[in-house]
């Protein structure tokens, strides 16, 4: 893989004008792995002012001395390059940002500042400009500057930090996370020196501002290995620091129908949601899906049960998402997947009467994606198939229940009709006929036609709100509520 010509546009321009330039960072990184980088990062002698006259199409608002470059392009990675004026820092007073920033006369020095080894390369298209320095390095074609091993470690899988790592950690203690992020992305192992100062350190992502912390936890939990990136983040002791919920299922087992600890079934079903690509609720509705099973166990004869603990860990998931600053519309998705992943789906008792039921309580728009958990959780309990029979069973009867009513909006009469065609009032009792009227299309959707309708609402106008509560209480799913209710309380969730 060779650098875009939009990259090779800047190189040159910035020579032209008899200035220094290197790709740097993690496109260099990307590309040595044979991968495309997701942005461009060039360092360069000139300074801002330079690097705005030769590049008049740009904007430049920040204290780091960077220039962002526009161009043309198609290519989303290459429509702004971000061109960064060589500099030094020093003082980190807040253990995230630098107190001073200089100007640095080399890029060895530029490279001095940078986090991994595997970062803190340079590459030049220049043969002259790669000869300059010490040490160069020529890798199929692309002459690259290395002054920290990066390239050795490359080879090796390794995660190093450049110098020594207790002082890189205390420079930005975003650096804890960024390293078990970069492991897990890219499938490599952390080097022994780096990972017992990660450890030592681990106390201080608490400077960190929780909306960075969410941002690398989504990083590995989106990339090809997150169960690694979990279990970096517990092994180091981040993940008791961030997530501890999660490490309240370290060691905890279940009944005889598992063969993994809490926690490790919810590593395994994470990494099969990401093993079938599956979104980012998706997943992490996987890692924290059985959240609530440690809170909730109780032992039962010879064995343990969960009893609530779908509940209980939908409360744990709110708290965790609200707490690491999730959008609200995340959130609310994944705390419902793990509310509602404990859907039942025997056939031969589960009815068409059912699967609306459960349609209704799960929300047609979710239940793709709660379909998706339930194979990730299956296959992360080590059962065979990924979508057993059962599960393509329930499928086709909530696909046809999707096209049924489940809601009193979608009944062949609404509350303008009981109030014109049987002078009923506006009011509460409208809404407790029509629920009473929605309890029976559930059981039998052939029911939702208007004549039948409207002859049972005129026998259930007379009825009062507490009959009309009972009858409708299937439809409201009452029961269900008051069992969520009752669940809460016991677990003081």
């Amino acid at each position: 893989m060779t650098t875009p010509p939009e990259i090779q546009g800047v190189l040159r321009k910035l020579r032209e004008a008899q200035f220094a330039a290197f790709v740097v960072g993690g496109s260099v990184r990307d590309l040595l792995l044979k991968k495309k980088p997701k942005d461009w990062d060039i360092a360069t002698n000139a300074n801002p002012q330079d690097i705005q006259k030769i590049f008049p199409k740009n904007f430049y608002n920040n204290d780091f001395g960077t220039v962002t470059v526009i161009t043309n392009a198609e290519d989303e990675t290459v429509k702004e390059i971000e061109i960064t004026t060589y500099r030094t820092e020093a003082g980190y007073s807040d253990q995230r940002h630098p107190d001073k920033i200089g100007r640095a006369k080399t890029i060895e020095e530029d490279l001095a500042r940078r986090d991994f080894t595997v970062n803190a390369l340079a590459l030049t298209e220049e043969k002259d400009t790669a000869d300059n320095h010490k040490d160069k390095v020529t890798v199929e074609g692309m002459n690259i500057i290395d002054p920290f091993g990066g390239l050795k470690d490359l080879d090796a899988k390794l995660i190093r930090a450049v110098g020594k790592p207790s002082e890189r950690f205390a420079e930005d203690a975003l650096r804890l996370m960024r390293t078990v992020r970069l492991a897990a992305q890219l499938d490599f192992d952390i080097e022994e020196e780096t990972l017992r100062d990660l450890k030592a350190y681990a106390t201080a992502i608490d400077m960190v501002a929780k909306e960075r912390i969410r941002d690398e936890i989504v990083k590995i939990v989106m990339s090809d290995s997150p169960e690694r990136g979990i279990r970096l983040m517990e092994e180091t002791g981040l993940l008791a620091l961030t997530m501890p919920e999660l490490c309240e299922g370290v060691g905890v087992d279940q009944n005889k129908h598992h063969t993994l600890t809490v926690y490790e079934h919810n590593l395994k079903s994470l990494q099969y949601a990401a093993k079938y690509d599956y979104e980012l609720t998706i997943r992490l509705a996987a890692l924290l899906h059985d959240i609530g099973k440690p809170r909730t166990r109780r032992r039962k004869d010879d064995d343990y049960t969960f009893y609530g603990h779908e509940v209980v860990g939908a409360k744990m998931t709110d708290q965790i998402l609200r707490r690491l600053k999730f959008r609200n519309e995340s959130r609310e998705k994944v705390t419902h997947l793990v509310r509602r992943h404990m859907f039942y789906y025997d056939v031969g008792k589960v009815t068409e009467a059912g699967a609306r039921r459960l349609l209704r309580r799960v929300g047609k728009e979710h239940f793709d994606d709660l379909i998706k958990l339930r194979i990730a959780e299956r296959k992360g309990s080590g059962v065979p198939k990924a979508e057993p029979y059962r599960l393509r069973h329930l499928q086709f009867l909530v696909e046809k229940a999707a096209q049924e009513p489940i809601t009193t909006s979608q009944l062949a009469i609404n509350g303008n009709d009981l109030i014109e065609k049987l002078g009923m009032k506006p009011g509460p009792k409208i809404g407790g006929v029509l629920n009473a009227l929605l309890a029976q299309v559930l059981d039998d959707a052939s029911k939702n036609k208007a004549e039948y309708l409207m002859a049972e609402a005129k026998i259930l106008k007379n009825k009062n709100p507490d009959e009309l509560k009972a009858m409708g209480e299937a439809a409201k799913d009452e029961a269900e509520k008051k069992r969520e209710d009752d669940i809460k309380r016991k677990y003081h969730v």
